[in-house]
């Protein structure tokens, strides 16, 4: 069972962890890494979730998220994270923090009350080579930059929305990717 570290609203842990179900059940402040994959050619890669997905299945999202287990930093969960759900290895100086994001969303049976530290690896990868996590992931796709942010601004495409995740992404892009 997946253990997760209780933070209050600022992301200090509260020295309490609890499983996954109660964390959603009680709404408990928690936290969730986010990588966003970005090539040389400004694109950015997107993930579709698993149609076994409990949220939002069958949609378009950010490269690489998943919670932070009991005791994890961010740098150790965005590690692993990668690797668990597209099979890559990555470095921690590959990492780039752009941000923390707080996100809240109730649901019919599930609070989702969470802290997102984001981060940037640039890196040019054969999506043919990766091993996606079928539970997690369906497929993996790279979309130019324009189209990214159209999509980011469209209300009918299948992108899971992450409103100010976006903005901190799509200004990063804008003056350090060359």
């Amino acid at each position: 069972m997946e253990y997760i570290d209780v933070v209050d609203k600022d992301g200090n842990k509260t020295g309490q962890s609890v499983s996954r179900k109660e964390i959603h059940e009680k709404g408990f402040w928690h936290k969730s890494v986010h990588v966003w994959f970005v090539n040389s050619k400004k694109e950015i890669l997107l993930q579709l979730r698993s149609e076994n997905k409990r949220e939002h299945p069958g949609w378009w999202d950010i490269s690489v998220a998943g919670h932070m287990s009991a005791g994890d930093d961010e740098v150790t969960a965005a590690i692993r994270e990668a690797k668990e759900e597209i099979g890559l290895d990555i470095d921690a100086k590959e990492l780039k923090f752009i941000g923390t994001v707080h996100q809240e969303a109730t649901h019919d049976d599930y609070i989702n009350k969470e802290i997102n530290p984001v981060f940037v690896v640039q890196r040019d990868l054969d999506l043919t080579k990766l091993k996606i996590q079928e539970e997690e992931v369906s497929e993996l796709k790279y979309v130019p930059f324009d189209l990214f942010v159209e999509m980011t601004k469209d209300t009918k495409s299948k992108l899971l929305k992450h409103g100010k995740e976006f903005e901190i992404l799509i200004a990063y892009i804008n003056t350090e990717i060359k």
